[in-house]
């Protein structure tokens, strides 16, 4: 009996495992794709979603999330950052919090695929609570009226403007400006629209609007015994923003 079965594995070993081998390719060959998994690692976005309305973020997240994806062997070659991404719903957080934890439900990927492994499982974020204040705005002019003319006075319409932003960020002290207004060439007053500059990217603006008047009184300067200067009405109002 032993010797029966040594001479099997030792005659004819080449044309056994060549049968061998042929054997399996085939059976890899019948098997369907939809049968056979693999693996793939991928670096995917972390979307926020749901960040309270009376909260802003100050510090995100840094880059995206690693995860280990099983699918398919034919589904591998489509899955990407376009189709398998992560959601982190901050409904429920507060100022206080800034660790928040991963898990694998919250990776969405194309049907057939399932999330084998998500790194980090932890991320830092901060959130501040929304603050609103009116700050003063402040017209900038540019340029030099013809010789004989002087700007006599400059006025903002509406003075201040309602801003928001992080409590950290935001004080009474800063102060808005507008889009310089070229002054070259005017002889008469005139009011001008312009646009409004925030002094901080992390501030906008509460209202809908970013444009104000600028309002320039300009005066011809008299000579010596001419008489009193006249302040000239203010011409039609002029789209300074559109130019």
């Amino acid at each position: 009996m032993e010797k029966t079965i040594r001479e099997f594995f030792t005659q004819n070993w080449g044309l056994k495992l060549v049968s061998l081998v042929l054997a399996l390719i085939l059976w890899f060959s019948l098997i369907p794709e939809e049968k056979t998994f693999q693996d793939k690692t991928l670096t995917v976005p972390l979307e926020i979603h749901n960040i309270p309305s009376e909260m802003v973020m100050v510090e995100r997240p840094r880059g995206g999330i690693e995860v280990t994806i099983r699918a398919p062997r034919r589904l591998i070659p489509e899955l990407s950052g376009s189709n398998v991404y992560a959601i982190l719903d901050l409904r429920n957080a507060s100022v206080n919090q800034t660790q928040y934890s991963l898990n694998r439900n919250m990776v969405f990927t194309p049907v057939g695929a399932e999330v084998k492994e998500i790194y980090p499982s932890l991320v830092e974020l901060k959130l501040e609570m929304t603050k609103e204040i009116a700050l003063q705005i402040d017209a900038v002019t540019t340029g030099n009226l013809p010789e004989g003319y002087e700007l006599v006075k400059v006025e903002v319409e509406p003075p201040t403007i309602l801003v928001k932003g992080p409590e950290s960020k935001i004080n009474e002290d800063l102060k808005i400006q507008t889009r310089a207004v070229d002054i070259t060439g005017y002889t008469e007053s005139i009011n001008v629209e312009t646009e409004l500059i925030l002094p901080n990217p992390d501030l906008s603006f509460s209202s809908i609007t970013n444009k104000v008047i600028v309002k320039l009184l300009i005066q011809e300067v008299k000579e010596e015994g001419e008489g009193s200067a006249q302040i000239k009405p203010p011409i039609k109002k002029k789209n300074y923003a559109n130019e």
